[in-house]
């Protein structure tokens, strides 16, 4: 197998690089849509060739090579495939970690979307908006079917009329366009690959983005929405509101946590900030790392399976 099988795993680090300049320069929409897509496709890429690195080391196991239906020759496959045995068994282990933290990620998401589904249908009433008495200013939206906005009566006392208005358009935002699926698909690839946690943490930002964006559209002041994210976020630290938010939740202020509230100050500078352009460079480099992965990935198969083709011809000695 040729160099093309590593490049898959050096590539989601370069990815890491530009993941911030992608969240930041470009339009919050098509951020959010690059971001999770190609950590996707990256984090795809470096577990397949992943497992065909550990493949090239159980060809070279002689009683395998005796067990299985279609014989092949362990000492060709040796010699005419420049990988070590090291590396294979090292790719091996990768995997299965990888593999285990994946599972175990895919696992505790779909628990915690299918509670936060239950905890939706729960709620009273029948609209969207649920007012819950609470002195704690709290705002987030619940996934499900159908979604709710939660907001707590502590919350809409911090806030003006017109700032209601923001509040809802950035909590129906986060409903319509399913911003949950995105941040899980970006941190299931994350799981998969570690090193692609700078995608998804950016993909937490750039949703946030992308429902300020459209409370800017619903009220068409975008000054006025970023005092509204700034009180929010005065609010809820005065409050001390971070409790009883379901762990799917979305909302004005991403999860009341420090490390999203800790983002709020670049929101509003991105509010207060003309209107995002498009960022060629940082968008182009993400865009190709992604298509290289996938084409380097579709090379390795291709090498791997030639290399089995060799082995099985010298084992029949044809």
């Amino acid at each position: 197998m040729h160099v093309a099988v590593y490049l898959p795993l050096l590539f989601p680090l370069l990815a890491g690089l530009v993941a911030r300049p992608v969240g930041e320069k470009l339009p919050p929409r098509p951020a959010t849509w690059l971001l999770a897509v190609g950590a996707l496709v990256l984090a795809t890429g470096s577990t397949a060739v992943l497992g065909m690195l550990a493949i090239t080391g159980l060809i070279r196991i002689p009683l395998l090579a005796r067990l299985a239906q279609d014989h092949w020759s362990p000492y060709a496959a040796q010699h005419h495939d420049p990988a070590s045995f090291s590396m294979a068994v090292l790719a091996g282990v990768l995997l299965a970690a990888v593999a285990t933290l994946a599972g175990r990620m895919l696992w505790r998401r779909a628990r915690t979307l299918a509670r936060a589904a239950r905890e939706a249908a729960c709620l009273p009433g029948r609209d969207q908006l649920v007012v819950v008495d609470d002195p704690a200013a709290e705002a987030y939206a619940i996934p499900g079917r159908p979604g709710r906005i939660v907001v707590s009566t502590g919350m809409l006392d911090a806030l003006d009329p017109v700032e209601h208005q923001i509040l809802l358009a950035h909590e129906r935002a986060h409903l319509t366009h399913r911003h949950y699926l995105f941040v899980a698909l970006a941190q299931f690839a994350a799981a998969a690959n570690p090193v692609l946690r700078p995608l998804a943490t950016t993909v937490t930002f750039t949703v946030e983005r992308w429902a300020d964006e459209s409370a800017v559209a619903a009220v068409g002041d975008r000054e006025r929405v970023a005092r509204t994210v700034g009180k929010a976020a005065l609010a809820a630290r005065r409050t001390r509101a971070r409790s009883r938010i379901p762990a799917a939740a979305l909302g004005l202020l991403g999860r009341l946590r420090p490390a999203t509230l800790g983002a709020v100050p670049r929101r509003v500078t991105a509010l207060l900030s003309p209107a995002p352009r498009h960022h060629i460079w940082s968008a182009a480099t993400l865009a190709g790392l992604a298509a290289s992965t996938a084409l380097c990935a579709a090379e390795a198969a291709h090498d791997l399976e030639a290399l089995l083709e060799l082995a099985k011809h010298a084992a029949t000695g044809s």
